[in-house]
């Protein structure tokens, strides 16, 4: 998962996370955790609106690249503009629009509650990472 978050007079920045989930339908809310040691920890705690795009099997480049440290800006990643004003990646397999609705203390992490303003998707399959590595992700029937 990669998520794109603004604050005021800064560029968009982009971080790898590997924690998200649906917490509601009824509003819609996801979370997602980031690092307080993480340079981009502020951006992302205080952004009023970020995006989360779901990473498919394509952007394995992209998935490390920003989960290296540092402040990373999103120079040369195809990015589409969003109505909520945070970019989200263009080829995305799946992205939310989100709105901040709370940060939570989560010990060495926050937890980012974020209200989903709009949600797009389309087929393919999705980046997997799981014990170190990047694996295909293999359906069983």
């Amino acid at each position: 998962m990669l998520s794109h978050g603004r604050l005021s007079g800064r560029n968009p920045m982009g971080i790898t996370a590997n924690s998200f989930a649906s917490v509601s339908l009824h509003p819609p809310l996801i979370l997602w955790c980031v690092d307080r040691r993480s340079q981009r920890f502020e951006t992302f705690a205080n952004a009023d609106v970020f995006t989360v795009s779901v990473l498919g099997a394509a952007h394995e480049d992209v998935s490390s690249r920003l989960a290296r440290p540092g402040e990373h800006a999103l120079d040369e990643i195809p990015l589409r503009p969003t109505a909520c004003g945070a970019p989200a990646l263009a080829d995305a397999l799946a992205t939310f629009e989100c709105r901040r609705q709370a940060t939570h203390d989560g010990g060495d992490h926050a937890v980012i509650l974020g209200r989903v303003l709009r949600f797009a998707h389309r087929a393919g399959a999705p980046l997997v990472f799981f014990r170190g590595r990047y694996h295909a992700f293999a359906a069983t029937g």
